[in-house]
């Protein structure tokens, strides 16, 4: 493609007048929940019991990392298919009386005997069972954060998720649906059936779930920090347990896990600064997206129009190619160009990658960020609209990590986003300690060659990348979503409804949004399907639109951008404005 033509047409610094903006997706006007605004604390969370403990460290004198916390643990409970303390957390923190961010990777990593040429004896990477989990690093990560961030002993930041586990909960409609939805799974592990069955049949909604095992391993973390977890009883227990279930995971291996402070990433916006995590996560997808969208007019392009959309996607595209081709455990892969990948001059690069006319074809080849040209493209024929329309599975929203946002009344904030990766994970739940372990090896390459090839002892590039936004110095948003590839996606169309479009945080959250798979995926076996995955609820002219540039679209019935949860603090008053996604049971509470 020619970039001059490209320049003269959309640049930001081009004389020309942009084309028309066609089809133009109309904004959703009346939102289906309210913006919740206040002045001193906010939570918004997956459910309305986790973001109530939260409010409770908050008003006890707690910051918002005590908050968070707090909140995470009692996600665990209500959103078991989410996440948990067998699972894995990013952390990023503003700390508003130095202006900071700072980064905790809670990931974990493969244990010492997971090899490729154990799981290709095995068959390959399970999607559940013992095989499937590999070192939970969530505990370590939540533990760090609050011994050096937050504010309050540890005891009495857990005590919510303690009282709960022993008390017990009820379970809500989504939790019912996504426990039926999972049966299967879960009914293969008889300590897991203890806890989410009554008899044959998983709890219903209203069903009361008391977990004294799980009150049992917060209180070893309360009193042991890090160290209640991965070594003495709870480490043994699993270790034992998935060692007789034919799992490889040992004592050794729990024992050997700590969580890790790293920079985080950023660019700058419109002047805005973005922050994401560095590898081994995939935050970077979003600010290279960002920094190859930002050379384009977007505002004049029109909200969710054929132009704009094509743009985004293709920005994604060449986004995610990158991250396929470069990201992956530092620790095993030195000399990343993580600087490089985030270069301006290696967005401009990027960007001529795109042709306006004709969306590209599959994935895109990646770029080199450590040379001047970009590589060639292919690009699609032009498409048809299907007329069939694939109704959103609700019990995916539930099955696929989950996040939380956290604003105190000194304007520190915390996004956290926390997971088991898929639907709870490996389903198992060791005798005796309460909760779910993961399934996150799935997301492993058995491809020596890859640069996300399993080894011992290496961390998987992770999905998970909450995010957070300063703007003139001043703490802006705070935001993530759950959805696997689709946060980065997801994400980046909720920042651009706020910065380009003006939208204000709850109906922001609630526009239409489109995701990509024209990539590898992250799930085994990391397939590239190809399709745009398009809200039916647009317009019939941008769907046309979208699929005459060449776009094969995978129409669904869904609402809202992705199950986004954010919190923005308005520049001019200082007030708290928070919005959760229309799916779930999601909530925000503040005070």
């Amino acid at each position: 493609m020619k970039s001059g033509f490209l320049s003269a047409l959309f640049l930001v610094s081009a004389t020309m007048p942009l084309p028309a903006a066609t089809g133009a997706g109309q904004a959703q006007e009346s939102p289906w929940r309210p913006t919740v605004v206040s002045s001193h604390g906010m939570v918004a969370a997956g459910h309305p019991l986790a973001a109530e403990a939260g409010m409770r460290i908050l008003r006890s004198g707690g910051n918002a990392v005590d908050a968070a916390i707090a909140t995470w643990a009692v996600q665990g409970q209500v959103e078991p298919g989410m996440t948990g303390l067998g699972g894995d957390m990013f952390v990023l923190v503003y700390l508003a009386k130095s202006s900071e961010v700072k980064f905790i990777n809670g990931s974990g990593f493969a244990a010492k005997a997971a090899t490729i040429d154990f799981y290709n004896a095995k068959g390959g990477l399970p999607a559940d069972g013992p095989l499937s989990i590999q070192i939970p690093g969530a505990v370590g990560g939540a533990v760090m954060a609050v011994q050096k961030y937050g504010s309050q002993p540890l005891r009495k930041v857990l005590a919510p998720a303690i009282e709960m586990a022993e008390t017990g909960f009820p379970i809500s409609d989504n939790l019912a649906r996504a426990l039926r939805g999972s049966r299967a799974k879960l009914a293969k592990f008889e300590s897991t059936k203890k806890i989410w069955f009554k008899g044959d049949q998983p709890l219903e909604a209203g069903d009361s779930v008391v977990n004294k095992d799980l009150a049992r391993t917060l209180r070893a973390i309360a009193a042991g920090g890090a160290g209640g977890f991965y070594k003495g009883p709870v480490a043994k227990n699993t270790a034992e347990y998935l060692r007789t279930h034919g799992g490889i995971i040992t004592e050794q291996d729990l024992a050997s896990y700590s969580a890790d402070e790293d920079a985080p990433i950023r660019t700058a916006y419109r002047g805005i600064d973005v922050y994401e995590c560095p590898p081994n996560s995939q935050g970077i997808v979003m600010l290279e997206a960002l920094n190859i969208l930002e050379g384009f007019d977007l505002r004049s392009l029109g909200h969710n129009s054929v132009p704009y959309l094509h743009l985004v996607t293709e920005a994604l595209k060449l986004s995610f190619a990158d991250r396929n081709k470069y990201i992956a455990d530092p620790k095993f892969t030195p000399g990343m160009p993580v600087k490089e990948l985030l270069a301006k001059e290696y967005a401009a690069v990027r960007r001529r990658a795109i042709d306006p006319s004709r969306a590209i074809e599959g994935e895109p080849a990646p770029g080199n960020p450590r040379a001047a040209a970009g590589a060639a493209q292919v690009y699609g024929s032009p498409r048809g609209v299907p007329s069939v329309v694939t109704a959103l599975d609700p019990d995916q929203l539930l099955h696929l990590t989950t996040y939380l946002a956290v604003v105190d009344k000194d304007r520190n904030m915390v996004s956290v986003t926390s997971s088991l990766l898929s639907g709870f994970g490996s389903g198992m739940v060791a005798e005796g300690n309460g909760f779910i372990l993961n399934d996150r090896m799935r997301y492993f390459w058995l491809e020596a060659d890859d640069v996300n090839a399993l080894q011992p002892g290496k961390r998987v590039r992770q999905t998970i990348n909450p995010a957070l936004a300063v703007k003139d110095g001043r703490p802006f948003v705070v935001f993530g979503t759950p959805g696997a590839d689709t946060q980065p996606q997801t994400q980046l169309q909720f920042f651009l409804n706020v910065v380009e479009f003006g939208m204000g945080v709850q109906p922001a959250l609630e526009q239409a949004a489109v995701i990509s798979n024209s990539f590898r995926g992250s799930y085994h076996p990391h397939a590239a399907e190809g399709k745009l995955l398009t809200p039916h609820s647009l317009p019939d002219a941008v769907k046309q639109g979208l699929a005459k540039l060449g776009h094969r679209l995978d129409l669904r019935n869904a609402r809202g951008v992705g199950a986004v949860k954010a919190i923005l603090i308005d520049p001019r008053t200082g007030a708290l404005m928070g919005g959760v996604s229309p799916t779930g049971d999601s909530y925000v509470v503040a005070y």
